[in-house]
């Protein structure tokens, strides 16, 4: 992402996207003349034989800004050196009582296609908050957050001032959308009922990836050229305290199983643990076969990670209980953002070089279920009632648009 992001620094990017075709997430810009990547696939051994990736715990020290009694609190977060899964934890379905499924059909159809406002360029994160059916979209070189209503297929209002947002998350428990504004080295808050930022949290090199700990009621920021995860108290919006992090980062995510933050550091090519309740660094994994960590998601109740590399295009399936590298695949170079519907095992990985990847998971294996073709489409979200997938484009025609796409059956 970071390669990408210096490129958007240049100047508002403006390219002739392709027609829709058959068809992954973030680093370096191509144009659309750039060479189409073969489906993914498994590669070697990785798809029989477990990988143990190394781990081991530690306790780093927090910059100032941290309180004494985040230090003295009691421990959350269950991440041992080999596990992120509590030995208490039930699976919701054992996999060996799921009924067995046809595979489901490949392919992508097309619903609508929307027009968005601004300028034809960059798009990055999005968010989508269940209780209203709004989808939130980093404009990122517009410095604007699209509001978008996934019922009725509108805009609903641009939110300005936010210089090269890029991630954005929603707590609608405290009514807030939580913004990046890394042009402007701070985090927006914003009010979901009137839209109005109300707080602004500064000190923050190149705000990025955005999670929520709700039993902490606290926000995590990775700080991607700071090195860090920034803690934001999401009652007093201050922030709370600057984790170090060794190198550069890329998203955040909460898992509610372990009740830990995890970050990609991408700079040791690792996964970090983080415990919201002492905001310190309990265990770190490296992903062996990944280069680059920056975007993944997680299947929390199939005890599953999906990581990316933007280095060498490679997607690995970790297993959160043991900690190793199940399965590891190849995708479309420079892979970004990733989404996964869990209730129709879908993982979809948006690629800087233009290519949507569908995957299907059964167990702890990932099936290509093809590839949609359209650059730039590096950033992907999906509806978990609907299952209806939100591809932003930065330039059709020269305008934005909002595929809003849909899987061809379960």
């Amino acid at each position: 992402m970071l390669r990408a992001r210096t490129a958007a620094a240049v100047g508002a990017l403006s390219v002739s996207l392709a027609a829709l075709g058959t068809g992954s997430a973030l680093a370096s810009v191509r144009s659309p003349g750039a060479t189409r990547h073969p489906a993914a696939g498994v590669t070697g051994a990785d798809a029989t034989e477990a990988e143990p990736i190394t781990a081991s715990a530690t306790a780093w020290s927090i910059t100032a800004g941290s309180s004494r009694s985040a230090a003295s609190a009691p421990s959350e977060c269950a991440a041992t050196p080999t596990s992120l899964t509590p030995v208490s934890w039930v699976a919701p379905t054992a996999p060996s009582t799921r009924p067995a499924a046809p595979p489901p059909a490949p392919g992508l159809r097309l619903v609508a296609e929307v027009p968005l406002p601004g300028p034809a360029n960059r798009f990055d994160y999005q968010s989508l908050d269940p209780a209203t059916g709004r989808l939130y979209l980093s404009h990122m070189n517009a410095g604007r957050l699209v509001v978008f209503d996934v019922a009725s297929n509108r805009v609903v209002q641009e939110v300005a001032d936010l210089p090269r947002v890029t991630g954005v998350w929603a707590v609608p428990a405290h009514h807030r959308v939580y913004a990046s504004a890394a042009g402007a080295h701070e985090v927006a808050v914003i009010d979901d009922r009137t839209l109005a930022v109300v707080a602004r949290i500064g000190g923050i090199d190149f705000p990025d990836g955005i999670t929520y700990a709700p039993e902490a009621d606290k926000v995590f920021v990775s700080d991607e050229h700071g090195n860090a995860d920034v803690v934001i108290d999401a009652r007093t919006l201050r922030k709370r305290a600057t984790i170090p992090l060794g190198g550069q980062v890329g998203n955040t995510h909460y898992d509610a199983v372990s009740h830990c933050v995890l970050v990609a550091a991408q700079a040791r090519n690792e996964i970090v643990a983080i415990d919201p309740a002492t905001e310190r660094v309990v265990a770190h994994y490296a992903v062996s076969g990944v280069e680059g960590p920056h975007g993944f998601t997680l299947d929390e109740a199939g005890r599953r990670a999906f990581v990316t590399g933007e280095g060498n295009a490679a997607l690995a399936v970790v297993d959160l209980r043991t900690m190793r590298v199940v399965q590891r695949l190849t995708v479309a170079a420079d892979p970004d953002v990733l989404a996964w519907d869990a209730s129709w095992a879908r993982l979809y990985v948006a690629s800087e070089s233009g290519v949507l990847s569908t995957f299907w998971a059964t167990g702890d294996t990932l099936h290509a279920l093809g590839e949609l073709h359209a650059p730039h489409a590096h950033t992907v979200s999906v509806d978990p009632r609907t299952h209806r997938v939100y591809l932003p484009l930065e330039n059709i025609g020269g305008r934005p648009v909002l595929r809003v796409l849909a899987p061809n059956g379960p």
